[in-house]
């Protein structure tokens, strides 16, 4: 697998000649992480993970199976009609990717905010993109795009969650809210503290997965 790490939550998978796109949102480059897509996953129906003009924008030019939690269709409008509702510990293949969901709820914001579907994607038992939850997979992750930095999200928990993973090294995910001076900082952190080869990618960067 090929991937290409775009700005905060979203990432293209390409393999055997197939396209396939985690979490187009609105603080991603969209439009080009679309272009040529086979297959889409979205993890939850936030805007910053799911960009709703990009993907119908794509879907103009070229229909594509979108999946996701079934509580996306609202969400979608139109494109509702190509989702593929996906639950939690069901395995597929999308893109010619197996696929696996796991985890199944948001973590929680505030206590008087609703706490929505999240599934995280574990893709060919390789990289695992676990959306906005910190939930652990019971099986070993080479490849982990981790949530750096959220709402949602704790330094200490997210740091509990990539050595509960012990991934084989691990990628900066879900940042776009975050200036220069907080990229220093948990940059350091995060290398120091996660017992993982940590590593933030640039908009744009390609990996091997």
């Amino acid at each position: 697998m090929r991937l290409t790490k775009y700005a905060h939550s979203c990432v293209r998978v390409e393999h055997d000649g197939a396209v396939l796109v985690i979490d187009p949102g609105i603080f991603s480059e969209s439009a080009v992480a679309l272009d040529g897509a086979d297959a889409v996953l979205i993890t939850h129906e936030h805007p910053d993970h799911l960009d709703v003009a990009a993907v119908n924008r794509q879907l103009e030019r070229r229909p594509f199976p979108i999946h996701g939690p079934a509580s996306l269709a609202g969400a979608l409008g139109d494109a509702a009609d190509l989702l593929r509702p996906v639950t939690p510990g069901e395995s597929f293949t999308a893109a010619t990717i197996p696929v696996s969901a796991h985890g199944g709820r948001h973590a929680v914001i505030h206590p008087d905010i609703p706490v929505i579907d999240n599934l995280g994607y574990l893709l060919d038992g390789v990289v695992y993109h676990p959306g906005d939850a910190l939930f652990v997979p019971d099986i070993q992750v080479d490849t982990l795009f981790a949530p750096i930095h959220a709402p949602w999200s704790k330094f200490s928990e997210v740091v509990a969650f990539i050595r509960a993973v012990a991934p084989r090294r691990v990628f900066a995910l879900h940042d776009a809210l975050l200036n220069d001076n907080g990229y220093t900082v948990l940059d350091r952190q995060y290398t120091a503290l996660s017992g993982s080869e940590y590593q933030r990618l640039e908009p744009g960067s390609r990996i091997n997965g």
